[in-house]
């Protein structure tokens, strides 16, 4: 299992507290609370290997999570069409490594600022601080909100900010710390939705819809 290196400064913190705190309080439990939080942040920047579906039409999950809501919505500025949400609620405890649900040119429309709703919340999707990121591909387009929740304090987006970049589906676009939503918006008449509600979906292997065209074949 890879650890994002993201994860070190969260550590250093954590050994730094541990140490002051060891004056006034038993070592012991110094020790005991930063191996609980180490453990934690090491599980939760944890960055599996995911196989994504080899059938062209798939589209894929692009975090994991359960699906809070499945939402037709014409979007006006960046797809300027009749378009289907796909949101993804990520608790504290599942993965918070994002990837690319389509392949594609990837393109970093940029961060948004507004309000730290809790995202399970719908309203979340429009008020909510973001990042913005569009992909295009031959099939289709999709553009991707990492959202921030009151928890969350970071939404990243590893590839270049300045130019598009080739990008494979299901690999690795970014991350966001510490319970978030993410929401892919895609044209409507692009794409049939596979899932709904409540669906346990994991990024990069989870099949969420296709490409209007053959079947696809999902890893899960």
């Amino acid at each position: 299992m890879t650890i994002r290196p993201e994860v070190v400064p969260f550590i250093v913190v954590v050994l730094l507290i541990s140490s002051l705190l060891a004056v006034i309080v038993p070592p012991w439990t110094c020790t005991l609370v930063g191996c609980v939080f180490i453990g934690y942040f090491l599980y939760f920047f944890r960055d599996p290997e995911r196989i994504p579906p080899r059938a062209e039409t798939a589209i894929v999950a692009g975090a994991d999570g359960t699906v809070a809501a499945v939402t037709d919505i014409h979007e006006d500025k960046y797809l300027n069409t009749d378009c289907v949400r796909i949101s993804i609620f990520l608790s504290l405890f599942d993965v918070h490594v994002n990837r690319a649900p389509i392949a594609g040119l990837s393109m970093f429309l940029g961060y948004f600022p507004g309000k730290r709703l809790f995202t399970f919340h719908e309203k979340s999707s429009d008020v909510n601080q973001h990042n913005k990121i569009l992909i295009t591909g031959e099939r289709t387009r999709c553009l991707v909100c990492q959202i921030v929740g009151p928890v969350c304090r970071r939404v990243v987006y590893w590839p270049d900010h300045n130019q598009s970049v080739p990008i494979a589906m299901g690999q690795r676009i970014g991350m966001m710390k510490f319970g978030s939503r993410l929401d892919m918006y895609f044209p409507k008449a692009d794409v049939d939705v596979l899932i709904s509600p409540g669906t346990k979906v994991r990024a990069g292997a989870s099949v969420v819809a296709r490409a209007k065209g053959r079947e696809v074949e999902s890893h899960g």
